[in-house]
């Protein structure tokens, strides 16, 4: 047998395992097992996780590659860790009974299980990646592939209480990989531990992009990155060039955790005294991650609104600073970090450092400018407005100040709600939907519009106003082409919105409210999953309006539009200009 043919049935062999694999993952997690059966079980794992530490020691010594060899060792080295764990957890625990024993080493068994697959999933979405041409449909594709597997997910027995529908389960599993938040379940109740583990595995997953995760993988395997993936994951963490693109993701990946570990930490800090939550550890890992991502779920019953937590505002002001780092996107993270760290070599060295050159970039200038505008307006307008109304119930300065903040920061793209949206006034929840319009920063978890294209529609309504036909400030002058982008999604979401609103007036009983269903399509689109009490009741075929547009809003409709319709189209000619009447 030739080397082409060994490593041609290695490959089907890896397929075969990759089945079994994920055969014992759903079987493990989807249906619950009496305890007769643990012992087989627990032994199945055992032989499954030797079979894998043979295979991946053979396919070490058949392939030659460097990328093949390494995968096969990272296999190897982290099922034969597990594997020796489960035998100290055995021996540690050899005094007490033998089916004992087996409960405690199985957990270890079945997470080297699940490390094996995600590496051979990320190994799959590489591979998709540098046989596909089209970045834009790799993009969505991920994002479909995503929601469909995690509705059949949620499908299985263990993740729900009562079980789940199929649209359902699209529909919760579309809100979780978009980041939006809109439930048509309650998330604490209809799902087990194993359901909101799979929700917030999808938030993750939606929020950074299984791009950047699949780029954060190949950073430690850069003998197999191309030319064609660097153009993927750069599309997608907004990075200008193709120079150390897999380092952008790896950074972005150790940011995002590290935040979120932070604010874990922090919010279980908050929460300690609390006697309504049960498990802190996992409801600090759980809203640190939905914050974070600007998800807006919530695993307690009335969200944010329940009482121990909706008067806890030191917990409040840690959800917000979640959510304005995850909105404003990592590159402006990234480019304040290194004003900061050229700053620090320039005390320390004590000589000036690009003297000449601006560090903080025009569009970070853009979009901190409109945030802040943005979250200050926000928060004057709901103090003044719900002084007398949803604010009465918190008697001090600092619980009326801190929900007023809330309110401002949660509509932009996060969807927490501290206070009953169905009894604010009619004032502000126009303004909720104005800020749910425009959402959050490009490149960030968020959805809407963003900050710089609701900025730069604003400054071309002033510069047009002056009789110039550019828009300058802060010394630069901003492209013809961003401007038009800018009013191309501004127009696009309108029309999207509009059309949604129409579809769901047709679908939904005639005395629906108005306001209801354009507060609905709003937050649907802007990947808010703010509601007006409304999401629940929602028609079937409603629901699969809402699932729509939350995955439009989330891939953006210009960006597949682009992706279709671009063409590489020299042109050598012009047409002759004339001018169209306008107002």
């Amino acid at each position: 047998m030739s080397k082409l043919e060994r490593q041609s049935v290695l490959n089907y062999i890896y397929r075969f395992f990759d089945i079994i694999v994920l055969f014992f993952i759903v079987f493990d997690f989807g249906y619950d097992h009496t305890d007769n059966f643990t012992s087989p079980h627990v032994f199945g794992l055992i032989t499954l996780s030797i079979l894998l530490i043979l295979f991946n020691a053979v396919k070490l010594s058949v392939y030659k590659r460097k990328k093949n060899q390494r995968v096969a060792l990272v296999n190897v080295v982290i099922i034969s860790i597990l594997l020796i764990a489960s035998i100290i957890v055995a021996i540690t625990h050899s005094h007490n009974d033998y089916h004992y024993i087996l409960q405690k080493i199985k957990p270890i068994l079945e997470l080297g299980l699940i490390l094996y697959f995600l590496l051979r999933l990320l190994v799959f979405v590489r591979y998709i990646y540098e046989v596909y041409y089209n970045p834009t449909i790799v993009f969505v594709g991920s994002f479909f592939i995503l929601a469909i597997l995690g509705a059949f997910l949620l499908m299985l027995p263990s993740a729900t209480v009562n079980g789940i529908s199929f649209t359902n389960a699209l529909f919760t599993a579309t809100s979780s990989v978009c980041v939006t938040g809109l439930a048509v379940l309650d998330t604490s109740r209809d799902f087990t531990i194993v359901g909101q583990s799979i929700i917030l595995v999808l938030i993750q997953l939606g929020g950074l992009g299984i791009l950047t995760f699949t780029s954060f993988f190949a950073f430690f395997f850069r003998g197999s990155s191309s030319f064609k993936e660097g153009l993927n994951t750069r599309d997608f963490i907004a990075q200008d060039g193709l120079k150390d693109v897999f380092r952008a993701a790896l950074n972005v990946v150790i940011f995002t955790v590290s935040l979120e570990i932070i604010g874990a930490i922090i919010i279980y800090s908050s929460i300690i005294q609390n006697t309504v939550i049960k498990d802190k550890i996992f409801f600090s890992v759980f809203h640190s991650i939905s914050a974070f991502c600007n998800a807006g779920f919530s695993i307690i019953p009335s969200g944010l609104f329940e009482e121990s937590i909706r008067f806890n505002y030191g917990f409040q002001w840690i959800i917000m600073i979640l959510i304005i780092f995850g909105g404003l996107g990592h590159n402006i993270i990234f480019n304040f970090y290194k004003k900061i760290k050229v700053l620090v070599l320039e005390l320390f060295k004590a000589k000036i450092i690009h003297k000449r050159v601006s560090i903080i970039t025009l569009n970070t200038k853009i979009v901190i400018y409109t945030t802040v505008i943005l979250l200050l307006l926000g928060w004057a307008g709901f103090f003044i407005s719900e002084y007398n109304n949803t604010m009465l119930e918190h008697p001090t300065l600092i619980g009326k100040l801190t929900n007023a903040a809330f309110n401002s920061v949660s509509p932009r793209t996060a969807g927490f709600n501290v206070i009953d949206y169905s009894k604010m006034t009619i004032p502000s929840l126009l303004f909720v939907i104005f800020l749910m319009w425009i959402g959050a920063s490009p490149a960030s978890t968020g959805g809407g519009i963003k900050t710089s294209t609701f900025a730069l529609a604003m400054l071309n309504i002033f510069t047009v106003a002056r009789g110039k036909t550019r828009i300058e400030i802060f010394g630069k002058r901003i492209s013809s082409e961003s401007t038009s982008r800018a009013f191309a999604i501004l127009c696009i979401s309108l029309v999207v919105i509009s059309i949604a609103v129409m579809a769901l007036l047709m679908f939904e009983p005639k005395d629906t409210p108005l306001l209801s269903v354009i507060f609905e399509c709003f937050s649907a689109y802007s990947t808010v999953g703010l509601s007006l009490n409304f999401t629940p009741t929602l028609t079937e075929a409603s629901k699969y309006v809402i699932i729509l547009i939350m995955f439009i809003g989330r891939i953006g409709m210009l960006n597949l539009m682009i992706g279709l319709l671009r063409q590489i189209n020299h042109q050598f000619y012009e047409y002759p200009k004339e001018n169209i009447l306008i107002n």
